[in-house]
């Protein structure tokens, strides 16, 4: 039924001038829309990110936007860890980490956290 139907990513915030200057300095996001001081609608590919203003904010606690990379994570993670993303990292069973990519056979997965501790991350399946 919706399987052929774009999903869209919403990220609470609790600053949208401090998600601004990530999502948009940091990440390279482009603004399609926004509603006043409440949302940023930002276009990552064919898709959509809603970033808006919550006091629920930094409460998730697992990953809540992943980019499919392909063959480009090194060069992502080392341009992300340039402009001061700071990586995450898990002791995961059967991952090794290689730097700030966790490692699972031909799988390549990095995380990191927005300033509100929403958890993104790269992966290179």
């Amino acid at each position: 039924m919706l399987g052929n139907i774009n999903a869209v990513a919403n990220l609470a915030v609790k600053d949208l001038a401090v998600a601004r200057r990530f999502y948009e300095g940091t990440l390279g996001l482009a603004q399609v829309d926004a509603e006043g001081d409440e949302v940023v609608v930002y276009r990552s590919g064919n898709s959509r990110i809603n970033v808006y203003r919550s006091a629920f904010a930094g409460t998730n606690q697992a990953t809540a936007v992943t980019w499919p990379v392909d063959g480009d994570i090194e060069r992502l993670v080392a341009a992300l860890k340039a402009k001061g993303v700071r990586f995450e990292h898990y002791d995961m069973p059967g991952a090794k980490l290689e730097g700030d990519i966790h490692v699972m056979g031909d799988m390549k997965v990095a995380w990191f956290k927005d300033p509100d501790g929403n958890i993104l991350n790269l992966i290179n399946g």
